[in-house]
């Protein structure tokens, strides 16, 4: 395998860290030429040090002095702003860009890297939430692969490759069930985020860990399947599964199933992205079929995670409807973590942001961009109206 040449949109974050980890294992074989995050200078500036990153950008401006100061005597250049990020990624010193910002402000950098012809890793799911259908014909014009991060497409993709172009029926994504898997409805409603923000198996940043307590994560990446793989959604299903041994399964026309399996452990499917086609070895703790004993599975229930059901009906109507449904999302996480709103006050306002945002069948990318402020705003409203009861 050749060197590769990275870019880390989001590197101190979780996605960011581990892929970090993963090219440290194998430094022969990569290169970090540009590291991103939004605030955590401190951090970037010690991932820049150690990987010598050719260039760094930090998307708060105000932090752009510390950083710069702290790497005044490295040969690293220091950038702020987002549109340092969409100038940068399209450099001809970058093989491949590691998507992993958090939220919907990975969409534009990302459409910038795909414009310039980028292999996307994309561990950033809000992108294709947001903008799918105008993602995936960019990707298709320009002819840039979309190599996917999060464990369960990662999965589909690795099944799918045994495929052989025979025809698949559905596909199958597991889900923990989160740390609310077996509260009954009332309990749930009490829930401080305090317990909500600790996943049973995943390390994960706090608005990721939020949206799985949800589910609201899992119908996200509903909506990135059915753009992934061009499957309807009709054909997606969720299955709960604790043990997040079997990451997801691909069904066949003759009900055969194949399902990719490992530990719960990220840096499998980053490696896997990173380096696709080829398979290295890793140091991850490898399945001990004796010990994980039996796996268990059971269907997602609607009435605890309405979240969930929120995101199909988003794909139902289309159009601009999952731009608004994840600018509600990220709005109403926000003011839960906050202590602003209740547990399910997220998906009250998610849902009640879905039915009042302006409905557009075919959007543009500008209108895209508009209906995540549409609809930024009027969740605003809508947790300041709960606010006030």
């Amino acid at each position: 395998m050749e060197k590769r040449r990275i870019a880390i949109l989001g590197s101190t974050g979780s996605i960011g860290t581990q892929a970090l980890e993963v090219i440290k294992e194998h430094r022969e074989l990569f290169e970090v030429e540009l590291l991103v995050c939004r605030s955590s200078w401190e951090a970037m500036a010690r991932q820049a040090r150690e990987f010598d990153a050719n260039a760094v950008v930090i998307t708060d401006a105000s932090h752009y002095l510390d950083l710069r100061n702290a790497l005044e005597d490295t040969g690293t250049k220091v950038f702020a702003g987002m549109d340092s990020v969409c100038s940068l990624v399209t450099g001809d010193n970058i093989d491949i860009v590691i998507a992993s910002m958090v939220g919907f402000s990975g969409l534009e950098p990302t459409i910038s890297a795909i414009k310039a012809g980028k292999v996307i890793a994309l561990a950033n799911k809000e992108t294709l939430v947001a903008a799918g259908r105008i993602v995936m014909d960019l990707a298709s014009r320009m002819n840039v692969p979309i190599l996917p991060v999060d464990s369960e497409h990662s999965a589909i993709f690795q099944c799918l490759m045994c495929a052989r172009g025979n025809k698949v029926s559905k596909l199958h994504l597991t889900a923990s069930g989160g740390p609310f898997r077996t509260w009954d409805r009332e309990s749930i409603a009490k829930a401080t985020k305090d317990i909500a923000l600790k996943h049973p198996n995943w390390d994960m940043g706090a608005k990721i860990t939020i949206d799985s307590a949800t589910m609201m994560n899992k119908g996200f990446e509903v909506i990135e399947a059915k753009w992934l793989f061009d499957m309807p959604v009709d054909r997606i299903n969720v299955v709960v599964h604790p043990e997040s041994i079997i990451h997801s399964m691909v069904e066949f026309e003759d009900g055969a199933v194949i399902a990719q399996m490992a530990e719960p452990d990220m840096r499998e499917p980053i490696q896997f992205a990173l380096c696709f086609p080829e398979r290295l070895p890793l140091s991850t703790r490898k399945l001990d079929f004796a010990k994980v004993g039996s796996l268990s599975f059971s269907e997602p229930d609607p009435e605890r995670f309405p979240a969930l059901g929120l995101a199909f009906k988003a794909m139902e109507r289309g159009g601009n409807i999952p731009c608004a449904l994840n600018a509600a999302n990220e709005a109403a996480v926000a003011a839960y973590i906050n202590g602003r709103i209740s547990f399910y006050g997220i998906s009250d306002v998610v849902g009640e942001c879905m039915e009042r945002t302006s409905y557009i069948s075919d959007p543009s990318l500008e209108d895209i961009f508009a209906t995540n402020d549409e609809a930024y705003s009027l969740s605003g409203r809508l947790i300041d109206e709960m606010e006030r009861r």
